[in-house]
């Protein structure tokens, strides 16, 4: 709001400053509008992904409301699951076992709903909410 009521008052100082002889029948040139900048990602909601490797492999993978993942292959045979979790702007995926937990970068949402993470080592896929 401060920024506003200042850009108002320059505008009013600087109107106030022009010579009176302009033409008064000028028209300002069109002002261009910025597309708005993509929302950062919130985090992967529950549902089913499809997930689309580098190298094009497909699989899924199932994030549960109750805080546990599955990961799928192109067959619909279960490789991983384990806890799932939203951790500082990254989805956090620690598998049972013994493998460590790994917590991908997620890029912002286009507006297909699809996205972009990227694992710790660099590993990038494409994530897709699978269409019901």
């Amino acid at each position: 709001m401060k920024k506003l009521v200042l850009l108002a008052a320059l505008a009013a100082l600087s109107a106030c400053s022009q010579k009176a002889e302009e033409s008064k029948d000028a028209t300002a040139a069109p002002t261009e509008t910025a597309a708005p900048a993509p929302a950062a990602n919130p985090g992967t909601a529950p549902g089913t992904y499809d997930v689309k490797m580098a190298d094009g492999t497909a699989a899924s993978t199932i994030i549960n409301a109750d805080g546990t993942y599955a990961d799928l292959d192109a067959a619909g045979k279960t490789v991983k699951k384990g806890k799932f979790a939203h951790k500082d702007g990254k989805d956090c995926f620690d598998p049972d076992g013994e493998e460590a937990e790994a917590c991908w970068a997620l890029s912002p949402v286009a507006a297909d709903g699809s996205f972009t993470a990227t694992a710790p080592d660099g590993t990038a896929v494409t994530v897709t909410p699978k269409k019901s």
